[in-house]
């Protein structure tokens, strides 16, 4: 089955704007932004809540299983901190967002997140782990990295991310003229 449109992952540290972009992209595109932290909480894709980190533990198989279907006809915006357990046949583009670690500590901290999760978080950040995760998982063509510090960048990347789509449509498109 061919897709007729593209799936894209945006993924980053929690604080970056992932869903902001999300947001933003499936309102001026045609794609569904597809909450992970969503269905992992309605789709029961977990093994249930941890009270330290305050957060849910993922059952990835339960997960991966939940979406499937819907996610290989294409034409989702996935939304989630991590991407390597996404297999790589599904996604046609991986945007890693990346935030100044004194921005991302003023976000986390106005969400209460505790000491120790928010030490992870930007550790994380300040290690590129999810960087590195996205490199080590995708070819590397289709994995960018976008500065997400303000609105500015926001709307400078929501419109790169818009170009894309169109340039995958058009290359992609079934009703090609002399293809």
């Amino acid at each position: 089955m061919t897709k007729r449109k593209p799936n894209i992952i945006i993924t980053g540290t929690p604080g970056v704007g992932k869903t902001s972009h999300c947001e933003l992209l499936a309102q001026s595109t045609d794609l569904k932004h597809l909450s992970i932290n969503q269905i992992v909480k309605g789709a029961d894709c977990h093994h249930g809540w941890d009270d330290e980190l305050k957060s849910w533990i993922v059952d990835e198989d339960k997960l991966l299983d939940a979406i499937e279907d819907e996610v290989k006809q294409g034409g989702y915006i996935i939304d989630w901190h991590a991407c390597d357990m996404f297999p790589q046949s599904w996604i046609d583009l991986v945007v890693v967002l990346r935030t100044d670690s004194t921005l991302l500590y003023d976000r986390l901290a106005s969400r209460d997140y505790p000491e120790q999760k928010l030490q992870e978080n930007l550790d994380s950040e300040i290690m590129q782990v999810l960087l590195e995760e996205a490199r080590e998982s995708y070819d590397a063509e289709i994995v960018v990295e976008l500065r997400s510090d303000g609105t500015e960048d926001i709307e400078n990347n929501v419109g790169r991310i818009e170009t894309w789509i169109k340039n995958w449509e058009q290359d992609n498109s079934v009703s090609r003229k002399g293809g």
